[in-house]
């Protein structure tokens, strides 16, 4: 008798255990396709949590990541600037412990960061891949910077338009820092907001282009899409380690999602663009018209435009889906070619990406 009660309680409180044990966690994937000989990996760099002046808890960040189909991320407190330091000490690595086992449970590539954080002019630069965020905490802004770069950190500028162009436009200290390859990268986008100066100085100088969340507050986004999602980074790295994501932010090999935009340099925002796009072969070749079935395979929205007499002038491919499209060829031979304007594919300060369709014969 005493077994059975045993053996009903032991399943009782299998059921409560059951019962009380959380829903499943959803992750909802992004894709944006691999460039040859590159993975691509989604990633956002600059984020706060109450260890500095956010309101959440850093393992948070990690859950809303994964949740929106991130695959890499960098807790960036500020150094200088903790608001709730009566109530969460000062412990500059800990955002960084806290969520490191989440992060790995996660398959979440979690790198160290921190932002170093002072008056504009010169502005707050990230430093990410630290070994150790405490040598930051120094008075003199050029001695932080020199701190990280002498840990192998890649260092960025970040949001420089935020207090007006005047305040964020380049001076003799960041001459001193370029000079002495002290940081690597600017933001050319933050938030809502995107930075045509920063975008003209990645070009000139051979900054690695950036663009972030630099969130505060929950996000409560349960997913990424074209027309709502948090800034991302698409890194082409040589693999999805947290080693090879440095090498390729050195490198350059940046794409960056805002907004509606894809925004990069032309070496990488063209193989995207044909990674992301496939027409499929017409039925039979039309005389003048005929009807064109084109893929996008992205997580966004690709708008084309074209002048001249063809049509259409303008073409939507939402995200990963097939769009059936007229095509008025014109009355000479048949063409295999199709030129257009990505409009949002951004290689330049107001210049889209010119691309082809190549129309396969059957």
């Amino acid at each position: 008798m005493h077994r059975f009660l045993s053996v009903g309680l032991w399943l009782a409180a299998v059921a409560i255990s059951v019962a009380s044990a959380p829903a499943a966690e959803v992750r909802y994937e992004v894709h944006f396709p691999n460039l040859p000989g590159y993975v691509t990996v989604k990633c956002d760099f600059h984020m706060h949590t109450v260890f500095s002046d956010a309101l959440v808890w850093p393992t948070v960040r990690v859950n809303e990541l994964w949740r929106q189909g991130f695959d890499a991320m960098a807790i960036t407190d500020h150094v200088e600037y903790q608001p709730h330091k009566k109530d969460v000490p000062t412990q500059h690595n800990r955002p960084y412990e806290l969520a490191k086992g989440p992060a790995d449970t996660h398959d979440m590539l979690l790198i160290r960061g921190a932002e170093i954080t002072r008056d504009t002019p010169p502005g707050h630069f990230n430093a990410l891949f630290l070994k150790d965020i405490a040598p930051l905490d120094t008075k003199e802004f050029l001695d932080a910077v020199k701190q990280a770069n002498e840990q192998g950190a890649f260092v960025f500028w970040n949001h420089i338009g935020w207090q007006g162009p005047e305040k964020g436009r380049w001076m003799d200290v960041h001459t001193t820092l370029h000079r002495n390859k002290w940081f690597q990268g600017m933001e050319v986008c933050n938030g809502d907001e995107y930075y045509p100066e920063a975008h003209k100085l990645c070009m000139e100088k051979g900054f690695t282009m950036l663009g972030n969340s630099d969130i505060h507050e929950p996000d409560l986004r349960k997913k990424s899409t074209s027309d709502d999602h948090r800034n991302m980074n698409l890194v082409f790295a040589k693999e999805k380690t947290a080693e090879a994501v440095h090498e390729a932010l050195l490198a350059g090999r940046t794409a960056v999602w805002f907004n509606e935009q894809i925004i990069g340099r032309r070496e990488y925002l063209e193989p995207l663009f044909y990674q992301c796009i496939e027409v499929l072969p017409p039925r039979a070749w039309p005389q003048k018209s005929g009807w064109l079935q084109i893929r996008n395979l992205c997580e966004a929205d690709i708008h084309l435009e074209r002048p001249g007499a063809w049509r259409p002038e303008k073409i939507l491919l939402p995200a990963r889906s097939t769009t059936l499209v007229r095509v008025a060829f014109g009355p000479k031979a048949k063409p295999a070619e199709l030129k257009y304007t990505a409009t949002n594919f951004l290689i330049a300060p107001g210049k889209a990406l010119d691309v082809v369709l190549v129309v396969p014969k059957q």
